[in-house]
């Protein structure tokens, strides 16, 4: 054993996820199809020393997402989570434009 964790937090993917989605993935909440475990993907467990990347429940360690990337494509695999509920931020409204006489 080198002492090096096997997987970092749910954290790791914010890059990642951040091509494919104008959110920041790593603040939405998921349900675990197997165990029902609700969390953050920021909790869970990414392993990401491979060609793609696996997110397992933090609980029961059971696959939430893959990521594989190639130069001009992505393919996410969700069927780990029975839902992921991702935040969208208000809209801000414009600055009102200064009148110059």
């Amino acid at each position: 054993m080198t002492g090096v964790p096997e997987w970092v937090d749910g954290n790791d993917i914010a890059g990642a996820t951040r091509e494919l989605f104008a959110v920041d993935l790593t603040v939405a909440r998921g349900r675990c199809a197997t165990c029902g475990r609700e969390a953050m993907v920021a909790e869970a467990h990414v392993y990401d020393r491979a060609p793609g990347i696996v997110a397992r429940c933090a609980s029961c360690e059971s696959v939430l997402l893959r990521l594989v990337r190639a130069p001009d494509r992505a393919w996410l695999d969700l069927r780990g989570l029975s839902y992921l509920e991702v935040p969208i931020p208000a809209p801000v409204a414009p600055a009102a434009m200064p009148v110059v006489a």
